[in-house]
């Protein structure tokens, strides 16, 4: 398991609406600046995941490569051997990446990326090992996933129940969303060798929740509460608390929409944008990497409140909390935002506190 900001308070409760002058809250916030800032590695190139593995960083870039940064910030380009090409189309590519719980034994990992398969944009999800310094396939756990130019989900995350969590986006494919029997719009759930738990919601199926249109951010708090982040339409971006086997509405309700049988998030963006793809939990905390807010939110989920965290680096796709530390990586290259700066970069935030995460 993986897994601060502007001036619109946009945390709403379920079920409530707060009008813009309601929502305005700390004009002046107090942004995380009094830590310096630490570049740990630059010139990535469109980077998707981070995962840390005791001093090193391992960083999927949607080209189709993974980078290793050592220590302070010795970057080293990896092979990778599949058995299908990884394609970069739009939004799609190599994309979620985690290590298993024993990889110091088995050098074990799990990688979401598209493909084509028969003319068709498709994604899977695989188990690799790490040979040397290459990545060699060793399984296909699931296969077929709607793929498309946009939409394409890809965050895995390794749960507390140990279960590994599969998010997909409706792959431009609304009605596919609330369809059971499809893979696209869902967060997904599979034991570690790909096999489907025996207590999933829906039998003989891999669905955990349904009804979503791309979420891309999945985290876990103390308690054993799932969240996930998940990119609107026209705005509306979700914050929401996963059940297993609940429908999150879309395309039938967004925003503070209600329809019986179907989740109400606990935040939305209203008529902003975040664009909310990685997130992380701390100390009863939300936080989301804004790819088109440009910006890492917290959202406090005690006293209902969203503020902006971090700003002023541009896009942000991954963060992830260790040893007292926020690292993230920004995604300024991918062509959706300002060109400035020309490279992305991961970067390395001391926590006030000095606490690990």
């Amino acid at each position: 398991m993986k897994k601060m900001i502007g001036v619109i308070l946009v945390g709403v409760l379920v079920g409530c609406s707060s009008s813009p002058s309601e929502q305005e809250k700390d004009s002046n916030p107090t942004i995380n600046q009094t830590n310096e800032q630490q570049v740990l590695a630059t010139n990535l190139k469109v980077p998707w995941d981070i995962v840390k593995f005791e001093d090193d960083f391992f960083i999927s870039e949607r080209g189709g490569d993974l980078v290793k940064v050592e220590g302070e910030g010795n970057k080293t380009p990896m092979q990778l051997q599949l058995q299908e090409d990884i394609v970069e189309v739009g939004e799609g590519g190599l994309l979620g990446f985690i290590v298993a719980p024993d990889f110091t034994s088995t050098k074990g990992a799990y990688l979401y990326h598209t493909y084509v398969d028969g003319g068709k944009r498709l994604n899977r999800v695989i188990k690799v090992k790490l040979e040397n310094d290459t990545w060699v396939e060793q399984k296909v756990l699931l296969d077929q996933i709607p793929g498309e130019r946009i939409h394409n989900g890809g965050r895995l995350e390794i749960g507390p129940d140990e279960k590994l969590y599969v998010s997909t986006g409706d792959a431009a494919n609304k009605s596919s969303a609330q369809d059971l029997n499809s893979l696209s719009g869902k967060i997904l759930r599979m034991n570690l060798d790909g096999t489907i738990p025996g207590d999933n919601p829906f039998e003989n199926s891999y669905v955990y929740s349904y009804g979503h249109r791309n979420p891309q951010g999945m985290t876990w708090s103390e308690d054993g509460t799932m969240y996930a982040a998940e990119h609107g339409s026209t705005a509306h971006d979700e914050i929401n608390i996963i059940e297993a086997g609940k429908n999150y509405g879309w395309p039938v309700i967004q925003g503070d929409e209600q329809k019986e049988g179907m989740e109400t998030p606990l935040f939305h963006s209203g008529d902003d944008t975040w664009a909310p793809s990685a997130l992380a939990y701390r100390d009863g905390k939300l936080y989301a990497a804004g790819l088109r807010g440009e910006q890492i939110r917290e959202f406090n989920v005690d006293s209902m409140e969203s503020t902006i965290y971090l700003s002023g680096v541009g896009r942000v796709r991954d963060i992830l909390f260790a040893n007292g530390n926020m690292y993230f990586i920004t995604n300024n290259t991918d062509g959706r935002g300002n060109p400035q700066p020309e490279d992305d970069k991961l970067i390395k935030l001391p926590l006030e506190d000095n606490e690990g995460a």
